[in-house]
């Protein structure tokens, strides 16, 4: 049942900078695409230096990337896009998921469902100009999913190059179960490519969307990937992840970012990586935080080395109930 299937990493905005990218495809392979955390066109036409970097073809060389692009405004995403072509990018993607209330208070990300007619003209707008191919990541709804029947009739009118469903309403941010039944019926009324997104955390759970969609041969995986960064070569029938490597990436992570920021920074980028990677083991609480509450590279240090210690679990992936007790 897994045969076949693709593996898209999903974008996780503060985690899968081009650093990361690059030495995850290098040291596990397995993805066929890398989504680049969305870069945000400003009014005066211009991005920060830090989107700049993100999608710069310099430092994404050798990776297969895709930008996202975060907008409301047609004018702004067709100029991004053509940036985007003149860097020799042959696809951009519309980010319509991002649940944060700082990005759909602006109408932006899983803001816009909330008003179908306005999307509608923006997608008319963006598909009948942009230079790139699109391929569109949405949610099922903004309050109730009552609203995927219109959102889902609006999609299907555009030649996009793929759709990606995570199928949550942004009123469910990443809780509760998803609605897969929901994805299953879009799979088969929608005539593009459709792509999954939500909760592969396993090699069940991969299993189990592609059980009950045929259609569907390409998942977008990131908190699964993040958590087991072998997660990807697992499913297409590869190794699975072992001691020494988890080991490795994480060091050359460290040392590629000391090489870029202060201590202070490294360590804050750290952390959040290793928020996901403590899900292939299982720490002691007074480990956890004293890895994520560390203000030294020494103490951190030290802490990672314990961590390193232990055995990795039986099947190493994301822990929801896990996570959420180690993060605070």
């Amino acid at each position: 049942m897994l045969e076949n299937v693709h593996i898209q990493f999903a974008p996780l905005e503060g985690i899968t900078d081009a650093v990361y990218r690059e030495v995850h495809h290098r040291m596990f392979g397995g993805v066929s695409e890398y989504m680049i955390p969305f870069v945000s066109p400003t009014q005066d036409r211009m991005l920060p230096a830090r989107e700049m970097r993100a999608i710069a073809p310099e430092y994404n060389e050798g990776v297969p990337v895709v930008p996202q692009i975060l907008a409301k405004d047609a004018t702004l995403f067709v100029w991004l896009a053509e940036r985007l072509q003149d860097m020799g990018y042959t696809k951009v993607n519309l980010n319509l998921g991002c649940p944060s209330g700082t990005v759909t208070a602006k109408g932006k990300g899983a803001g816009m469902l909330r008003d179908p007619d306005t999307l509608a003209r923006f997608l008319d707008a963006i598909f009948t100009a942009s230079p790139l191919p699109i391929s569109l990541k949405t949610r099922v709804g903004y309050e109730s999913l009552e609203e995927w029947p219109r959102l889902l009739e609006i999609l299907a009118r555009y030649p996009a190059a793929e759709i990606i469903i995570h199928p949550r309403l942004r009123s469910e941010f990443y809780k509760g179960e998803v609605h897969r039944e929901l994805f299953a019926r879009a799979a088969q009324y929608l005539k593009v490519p459709v792509i999954y997104n939500g909760d592969v955390f396993t090699k069940k759970d991969a299993a189990a969307v592609l059980e009950h969609t045929a259609s569907c041969r390409t998942l977008m995986v990131g908190r699964g990937l993040a958590a087991n960064p072998a997660f990807a070569r697992e499913l297409s029938g590869g190794k699975p992840l072992t001691a020494p490597e988890i080991r490795t990436f994480h060091d050359e992570l460290y040392a590629r970012y000391a090489q870029m920021y202060s201590e202070r920074i490294v360590l804050g980028k750290m952390r959040e990586v290793t928020k996901y990677l403590l899900c292939a083991y299982d720490p002691a609480p007074k480990l956890c935080k004293a890895m994520l509450k560390a203000q030294t590279g020494r103490i951190y240090s030290s802490a990672i080395d314990q961590l390193f210690a232990l055995p990795l679990r039986n099947e190493p992936g994301f822990v929801p109930f896990t996570a959420s007790q180690t993060w605070s």
